[in-house]
């Protein structure tokens, strides 16, 4: 495994971005698309332990409606 891609979408609800990894259960969210990319690499380290695999890279790919 070499990335794992994540759906970024608007929170029409509470602002900010929500980011769900593809095949993983992985989610997060941030204020800012910034914000969001540290949580989406703190939410792959928490969810990886030290006998998995982690992927190299991490894709966000913003969705639009």
């Amino acid at each position: 495994m070499s990335e794992i891609i994540f759906e970024v979408r608007e929170d029409e609800a509470d602002g900010g971005y929500v980011a769900s990894a593809l095949g993983y259960g992985i989610h997060t969210q941030g204020e800012t698309l910034d914000e969001l990319r540290a949580m989406v690499k703190d939410a792959v380290a928490c969810y990886f332990d030290e006998t998995m695999e982690a992927p190299k890279i991490t894709s966000p790919r913003h969705l639009s409606r």
